[in-house]
């Protein structure tokens, strides 16, 4: 989070000694971030207000004005309120690493009076809650040694485990955490090239003894984008076309996180729509909880993957039992839907 770099930089340059100046460098190392982005950041700084100067050539970098500490009177009373909404001690105090509690705490103390009460009562308006209510991933106990090896540069021998199947160990080169809808990402190179790893998939975590091999140029920000770019293009691979029962559209729209569309409701009340997916298979999958609130219109393979879905479900449990009496057939659709009436 930006705010939580802003505050760790201005206090690892209130950390050096009268005169000496930080690279952007250095800091990119002490914030686990690239280079590119260390420099954005003390530009941000600069521009908020906060008395920090460049000097540029051999033996140049990055101070505070007069080497002196600040009291971060830089930041206006709404900056600091918005800062501590998103990172205040509060909520951090549970979830964030022990630096960001510090920086926190210290950053409290350094506040003038008159704005030190709006923080707190910004730090108290909010909570962070990273728990997973399904139990099916805990990022945290992985974290740590993630960001370790990405910092120092360690390569790292991981298990990691796919929804479904047994974890497999690989080798990787760290290269930063990306962080995507609140999930955190381990970005690596492989021997199949740049990977994305969710951190809650990860088994486990090993450190080989060998130094993290850097890809030249390496930009994080840059390779996320591409990485994210790939990832999105999968999603959306395949467009089925369907009917969904008046109701049905909000159970619809949480299945899809945005990738599905709508025309104009017909006089049955049923409307027509578009959803994306990796394939029409899996689009199909994802809609066979609905039942008869939706019917697939094309393409065939994903009308033939929820008739086939219909006919398993059938055939584990019974169409008697489905029925609610025994020994009564049930006919139902190949769509896997009702036309209404």
């Amino acid at each position: 989070m930006r705010a939580d770099r802003l505050v760790a930089a201005l206090l690892f340059l209130q950390t050096r000694p009268a005169g000496a100046r930080v690279t952007a460098a250095e800091l990119a190392v002490e914030l686990g971030v690239s280079e590119r982005t260390a420099r954005r950041d003390l530009e941000a700084l600069a521009s908020a207000g906060v008395p920090v100067y460049s000097q540029p050539g051999q033996g140049g970098g990055w101070a505070l004005v007069g080497g002196a500490r600040t009291d971060l009177t830089g930041l206006t009373a709404p900056e600091i309120r918005a800062l501590f909404l998103l990172t205040g001690p509060d909520s951090a105090a549970a979830n964030a690493n022990p630096r960001v509690r510090t920086a926190l705490r210290k950053l409290v103390r350094a506040l003038p009076a008159p704005l030190r009460e709006g923080a707190e009562a910004a730090a108290r308006a909010g909570v962070a809650d990273r728990t997973d209510w399904t139990g099916a991933e805990a990022e945290e106990d992985r974290l740590a040694p993630l960001q370790r090896a990405v910092v120092e540069g360690r390569e790292l021998r991981i298990g990691y485990a796919r929804p479904g199947r047994e974890p497999r160990e690989r080798t990787v080169q760290p290269l930063g955490i990306a962080v995507k809808s609140g999930v955190r990402y381990l970005v690596a190179d492989t021997e199949d090239g740049l990977r994305t790893f969710r951190v809650g998939r990860v088994a486990s975590v090993a450190e080989t003894g060998a130094p993290a091999v850097r890809p030249e140029g390496f930009d994080l920000p840059t390779a996320w984008r591409a990485l994210a770019g790939r990832m999105e293009d999968r999603m959306v691979a395949a467009t089925v076309r369907g009917r969904a029962a008046p109701g049905a559209e909000g159970v619809l729209e949480g299945l899809f996180d945005g990738r599905i569309r709508y025309g104009a409701r017909a006089r049955d009340g049923w409307a027509p729509f578009e959803a994306d997916g990796p394939s029409p298979e899996a689009v199909a999958a994802r809609l066979a909880g609905l039942g008869a609130r939706v019917e697939l219109l094309d393409p065939p393979e994903a009308r033939t993957a929820l008739a086939r879905i219909g006919a398993e479900l059938t055939a584990l449990y019974g169409e008697s039992e489905a029925a609610g009496t025994p020994g009564a057939p049930v006919r139902a659709r190949a769509s896997g839907a009702t036309r209404p009436g």
